[in-house]
């Protein structure tokens, strides 16, 4: 197995590790304890880097994707890099950790020169290849940053981009840890009860989830089917219903994945329900319609738990959305 570096991003540290944690044993990768790695960053192993260009595509909360080179002295890695080069390309030369005003390392400024001298050049501004070192122990170790980590795609979809727009969707970012924390994989079956703008669903789609919508209000869902366009996504069905009566036209297990941020804010209507009272009809009417070994997300901002058993809490991490507000993001699966 090759051992990566997923570098997180340091908004709410244990959110991005669940999502890193569901995404790594969906993908089929492995997180070995312990391992000498820098602060912020955490070891994964795949057996196929494509999987591992898969995660970094698909989470929202990595930084950075660098796949290690065994551990090396500065010599051997100058060897190294003259072979790399000899596909010339251009490249760029970091240390892990150091600030943009930090003084360069001698060992890096050998390296590159070993680069050049094999055939490529040096691009501080838009190489085709970067490379990032780390000391461990007397040598170094090289991490090859992978190209798939893109956050600024998530920006292209912030609401007021869209649209159809409502102020109290759920930001692409958090949507997409929403939907990896169900372990959702290509071909999945995900629905969401409580569609609104769709943005669960766009992100579900986006991995390559079949998705399915559901909303009691046709102008939620006219909404959402015009971002889906815009988005040049498509779902297999949009339904306008009452989330607990369209549950009962569904067949058991038709759905592998339910995710859902249900009402819960003044901003939001729950028709005159509790919200707690709301979530526990809905989700219970729709949990037949999850596999067994499905799972069911939920994004709420707490309350008693909406489900009972053979359904167990699995996970349960908090973000502050700000100082009166705290939504949990809860997974819950079937324990028969």
């Amino acid at each position: 197995m090759t051992r990566y570096w997923f570098e997180l991003s340091g908004e709410n540290g244990p959110l991005a590790r669940a999502e890193l944690d569901a995404v790594v044993e969906t993908l089929g990768g492995s997180s070995p304890p312990g391992g000498d790695h820098p602060a912020g960053v955490e070891s994964v192993e795949f057996d196929d880097r494509a999987m591992a260009e898969t995660a970094a595509a698909q989470l929202a909360s990595a930084r950075r994707v660098l796949e290690l080179w065994p551990a090396a002295t500065a010599e051997e890695l100058e060897e190294r890099f003259r072979l790399a080069a000899r596909e010339p390309s251009s490249a760029a030369f970091r240390l892990f950790g150091g600030g943009s005003g930090a003084p360069v390392p001698g060992v890096i400024r050998s390296l590159a020169r070993a680069y050049v001298m094999g055939g490529g050049s040096i691009d501080l501004e838009r190489p085709a290849r970067r490379f990032w070192l780390a000391e461990a122990g007397p040598g170094w170790v090289v991490g090859e940053e992978l190209p798939q980590v893109d956050r600024r795609s998530f920006t292209a979809r912030n609401m007021p981009k869209l649209p159809f727009q409502r102020p109290v969707s759920l930001p692409p970012r958090l949507a997409r840890i929403a939907v990896n924390l169900g372990h959702v994989r290509r071909g999945a079956r995900v629905v969401d009860p409580f569609v609104g703008t769709g943005a669960l669903l766009a992100e579900a789609a986006l991995v390559g989830a079949r998705v399915t919508g559901v909303d009691r209000d046709a102008s939620m869902i006219r909404g959402a089917t015009r971002n889906f366009a815009y988005l040049r996504l498509a779902a297999e069905a949009w339904i306008v219903d009452d989330a607990s009566t369209a549950a009962q036209s569904i067949p058991p297990r038709s759905f592998d994945v339910l995710v859902t941020d249900p009402p819960y804010g003044r901003a939001s209507s729950s028709g005159g329900e509790t919200p707690p009272a709301l979530i526990a009809r809905v989700l219970q009417a729709w949990a037949p319609a999850v596999r067994p070994d499905g799972r069911i997300v939920l994004v709420t901002a707490g309350g008693p738990e909406p489900l009972p058993a053979p359904w167990q809490l699995e996970l349960a991490v908090k973000d502050r959305v700000h100082r009166s507000l705290t939504r949990e993001f809860r997974v819950y699966r079937r324990r028969d």
